[in-house]
């Protein structure tokens, strides 16, 4: 039996392009001699969905579909991801299914059992689980199939109410077919192949595994794919971050032996495989936000800092140096060496530059608002009403030229609410959003491995925000190296104030950083969508209350 694996990327919404996209692949396999075709996990609406799920006209566009698709099985078979309509009255309306079609009919389709409800993830909200037999025989073959999830079940049965391997494990499939959307995080390559070797061990059968590709908002899905022999070791391996297509052959694939993987194929002898990583994600998140909104060219402000440079050059990479505009809005403040550093970032991408001084603008403000205050010494109110300027100069470039506008923030400002609202936190998409400062300059140092991008001043000098005279972020913040091992531990690992403190942190500075984040919320809660690249981003899959109490 010869299986074809088709790592697409889908266009949420977007069911005729991504009908397009399948028929080719169909006439590929075909034309490849393959007697089945897997594409990934609601492949035909994209996923997540979300509430496109509730329109009716959405549901009847991907049967439409289902049925053109079905039209194209006449000599070969087809398992492709779409939300079904639940038959039973009970749960919810919709079953997010793999379903199969051969012959001009749609045979089967197996709903995904595991729903998850955590982190981004909210399937229970519109899918019902239902465990049932999700074998089927085909060219003689007996296949188990599943969806994502379906696969992940390690035994915590405090998520979820029944265990799929309990059953499975008694079917004796002669392959595991495991079609996924299985979002990006740097760490997460290594959890994911851990789980499938475990199920192809645990139910003595080869897995054949397709994932997404392709961003969608905030989510980056990395592709991946691979197929494992029964003893659990990966014998191929799609590309990451890009689309693919490959067709194996299930005798081949039981004789197989291990292959080098992502590690070597893809990043090379990267002494940092996370980062590498990282600077793929985030590559395609850039693409495939503005290609997906129709957009081509973008707008950002160049200061001389690390962020704004690191932003800069991704961008210039994601989107061709031709489509990258950066604004320099120099103010009183601003240092000659920030200036001559955002101009050689500007020279090293080769992207448009324009310089706009925003001292008038100040003077302009402080002429308005001193009668409201006349005896009152300049604070940070002055320092904020500089970055509103530059924010509403980037926002009337953005209008008037129709450049979406990139934010510079990283997670660390962020999460301690080191930046203004309605200033340096307005913009379209967060690139660094999900990014530490410590990885800031991680990822600038891997963007200049093949020559200078970002100017070696940029990334010795202590960083500023040159709001007033001689101005660093060491008088307002902890060391980042400090900072940022507390707000790891704090959102990532769910660590509480104790743990922190027991953990050998300076209980001063747990306090007050933790202070600093939960007081920060409201503004995370107004900021552009971040680029998840970890496994907790702020976003969708962090859920804080604004008005609590947080002393945990």
């Amino acid at each position: 039996m010869k299986i074809a694996l088709a790592q697409l990327n889908f266009h949420i919404g977007n069911i005729g392009a991504n009908f397009e996209k399948i028929c080719t692949a169909i006439i590929r396999a075909k034309a490849e001699g393959a007697q089945l075709a897997v594409f990934s996990e609601l492949a035909i609406c994209g996923y997540p969905p979300q509430d496109l799920l509730e329109f009716s006209g959405f549901i009847s566009a991907t049967e439409g579909t289902l049925q053109k698709i079905a039209e194209l099985t006449d000599n070969i078979a087809v398992l492709i991801g779409a939300p079904i309509k639940n038959s039973k009255n009970a749960g919810n309306g919709l079953l997010n299914s793999a379903v199969v079609m051969h012959q001009g009919k749609i045979l089967h389709h197996a709903p995904k059992t595991l729903l998850p409800n955590y982190d981004i993830f909210d399937e229970r909200r519109y899918f019902e689980p239902i465990q049932q037999n999700n074998c089927i025989t085909l060219d003689g073959k007996k296949i188990l199939l599943s969806v994502c999830e379906d696969l992940w079940f390690d035994g915590d049965k405090k998520n979820y109410p029944s265990n799929p391997f309990e059953h499975w494990s008694n079917e004796k499939p002669d392959l595991i077919l495991n079609i996924a959307a299985s979002p990006f995080s740097f760490e997460h390559p290594e959890a994911r192949k851990k789980i499938l070797s475990k199920a192809a061990k645990l139910i003595n059968a080869p897995v054949f595994y397709v994932n997404a590709v392709g961003a969608q908002t905030d989510l980056v899905f990395d592709g991946g794919s691979m197929v494992l022999n029964r003893e659990g070791n990966v014998v191929s391996e799609l590309d990451y971050f890009k689309e693919d297509f490959q067709c194996f052959d299930l005798d081949w694939v039981k004789t197989a032996k291990s292959v080098p993987l992502e590690t070597d194929l893809v990043f090379g002898s990267s002494p940092d495989v996370h980062t590498a990583r990282i600077h793929k994600a985030l590559v395609l998140g850039i693409t495939d936000y503005f290609a997906k909104m129709g957009f081509k060219k973008a707008v950002l402000g160049l200061s001389g800092g690390i962020d704004s440079a690191v932003v800069a050059a991704l961008a210039a990479e994601a989107l061709g140096a031709e489509n990258v505009l950066g604004i320099l809005l120099p103010s009183p403040f601003s240092s000659d060496h920030s200036i001559s550093d955002a101009l050689d970032v500007s020279r090293n991408l080769n992207i448009s530059h324009q310089t706009i001084y925003i001292e008038e603008a100040m003077l302009a403000f402080d002429s308005i608002l001193k009668p409201l205050w006349p005896d009152a010494p300049n604070d940070v109110t002055e320092e904020n009403i500089q970055a509103r300027i530059r924010g509403l100069i980037l926002m009337a470039i953005s209008n008037k030229k129709g450049h979406l506008l990139l934010n510079t923030t990283n997670k660390s400002e962020a999460a301690v609410g080191y930046g203004t609202l309605y200033g340096d936190m307005c913009g379209a998409i967060a690139v660094l959003g999900d990014l530490y400062k410590t990885q800031v300059y991680n990822l600038a140092h891997y963007l200049n491995r093949d020559g200078i991008k970002i100017p070696t001043n940029i990334i010795t000098k202590a960083p500023s925000a040159e709001l007033r005279p001689n101005q660093k972020d060491s008088d307002s913040l902890p060391d980042y190296e400090l900072l940022d091992r507390i707000l790891k531990l704090r959102i990532e690992h769910h660590y509480s104030k104790n743990e922190l403190i027991t953990e050998g942190l300076p209980e001063s500075v747990v306090l007050r950083v933790l202070k600093l984040l939960n007081q920060s919320e409201y503004k995370r809660h107004q900021m552009p969508p971040v680029l998840r690249v970890s496994s907790k981003a702020f976003g969708s899959g962090r859920r804080f209350p604004i008005v609590a109490q947080n002393d945990f």
